[in-house]
């Protein structure tokens, strides 16, 4: 009986080892499964990183670029400074040619 109590025990451990290696928390599935996540999560970081780093490029555009915001301003939609008079002048209209 003691003869086979030994290589009893040692199967029962590998028994016990491969249920853990395809069943278990550190499984080849799961870990198969949680690479699939890991690769989806860092695919959108990638793109939340670029949406991120365009934005900050808006924002420093803006920061930076005042100048340029106030010319548009001033030209496109007749903004004028605290204090400030705006003039305009228009050409006169042209007579129709005479035939």
């Amino acid at each position: 009986m003691r003869k086979h109590l030994v290589p009893a025990v040692l199967i029962a451990l590998l028994v016990i080892l491969q249920a853990q290696l395809w069943f278990g928390r550190g499984s080849i599935p799961a870990v198969a499964r949680l690479t699939e996540q890991l690769r989806s999560q860092t695919q959108q970081n990638q793109q939340a990183q670029l949406a991120n780093d365009r934005l900050a490029a808006e924002v420093r555009d803006l920061k930076e670029g005042l100048d340029m915001v106030e010319e548009k301003a001033r030209m496109e939609l007749g903004m004028v400074r605290p204090n400030e008079i705006f003039v305009q002048f228009a050409s006169p209209p042209t007579a129709p040619a005479s035939r």
